[in-house]
């Protein structure tokens, strides 16, 4: 296990985070108190030190667990944890991103976690009704008390965190340090503007839905025994020959196809700063996610996998980075100009 820099912070945090929506069985899947417990240790173990979660996940009980384990060494744990979602359905202000449902989310968290502070607190989802100003301000308060350390955004529109980032710069507030999207081969459309904003404000992404909710580990691709939510003929035919080359490439190579899956997402560091979130449902599935640090995507697999994701970048991207407007824009010169905010050649 590496470490990153996350964002513009100075916060170290593992290449890998381990997701915990599974941690608890109160939504009818999901992995029991022991079975968390054999997988928090495995993480750890491996060098993991960055933990996702939520104050909503499995009704409360994935915060309880993860409390529980981190007690004995909270400090090593880079924890984080996200507010908005509705913890009392009948109830509006106990969802959303406005100031109250901030305030009364984490005094829950902080209690279900067994601790003082929250290293990296996560806008879970954007609500589309409270003002970005009244946002950035309360979680900047919470920052100020010393409850929070960092803050990201997760699932919100890219211009709605270049507002919120500017009015944090402009106003002398906290600036989210991370995005938090889903990001797959079987879903790259992050690519058209949020990584490009993550880059532009030096944000760390961490990625979930390694593995399109299950599609790239090819199991639709096959009969078997083992119930599934889905059945293959819920997945679209192209996602299925997508998972058809990746299992191709990771018998070719030997290794998992989710493996494989999950390192197209870590390769992805041109684009951005990447820390894949790994969510796995019990020790198996998580030593074999694991299994990607051993190994890396030569930059032909690289190209192999993308073809086969079918994936157009559109508008305004692919207009901007086609050959005859990049020459109306530059000159002749352009293939001579390297520009290091792109972390590539132009």
């Amino acid at each position: 296990m590496r470490y990153r820099i996350l964002g513009r912070s100075g916060l170290r945090v593992s290449e890998l985070a381990l997701g915990t929506m599974t941690f608890g069985e109160d939504w009818g899947w999901g992995a029991s108190h022991e079975e968390s417990r054999r997988m928090f240790e495995a993480y750890a173990e491996a060098g993991g030190n960055f933990i996702d979660t939520a104050v909503n996940y499995t009704d409360g009980t994935a915060e309880r667990f993860v409390g529980e384990f981190l007690a004995a060494d909270r400090d090593r744990f880079v924890l984080a944890t996200k507010y908005t979602l509705s913890t009392r359905p009948d109830d509006l202000n106990f969802s959303g991103n406005h100031r109250k449902n901030l305030r009364r989310s984490v005094e829950r968290s902080l209690a279900a976690l067994r601790t003082d502070f929250i290293d990296l607190l996560w806008l879970h989802m954007w609500d589309y009704t409270t003002p970005v100003e009244e946002i950035m301000r309360a979680l900047d308060d919470l920052v100020r008390a010393g409850k929070v350390l960092h803050l990201g955004v997760s699932d919100t529109p890219a211009w709605v965190i270049a507002r919120a980032n500017t009015t944090a710069d402009l106003r002398g507030w906290t600036p989210f340090t991370a995005v938090q999207v889903p990001y797959s081969l079987a879903r790259r459309d992050v690519e058209r503007e949020i990584l490009p904003v993550a880059r532009a404000f030096d944000m760390t992404v961490t990625p979930w839905g390694l593995l399109g909710a299950g599609v790239l580990t090819g199991k639709y691709n096959r009969a078997g025994d083992e119930p599934r939510r889905r059945k293959p003929a819920d997945v679209p035919g192209a996602q299925l020959e997508l998972a058809a080359e990746v299992v191709r490439v990771a018998s070719e190579i030997g290794r998992s196809p989710s493996q494989v899956a999950i390192n197209w997402v870590r390769g992805q560091g041109r684009r951005a700063p990447i820390v894949p979130i790994l969510g796995a449902r019990n020790l198996r599935q998580l030593e074999d996610n694991l299994g990607c640090l051993d190994f890396e995507l030569d930059g032909g697999t690289m190209e192999r996998l993308e073809a086969a994701s079918g994936f157009e970048p559109g508008f305004p991207g692919d207009f901007l980075e086609s050959a005859n407007i990049r020459k109306l824009i530059y000159g002749e010169k352009f293939p001579l100009l390297d520009d290091p905010r792109r972390g590539e050649r132009c």
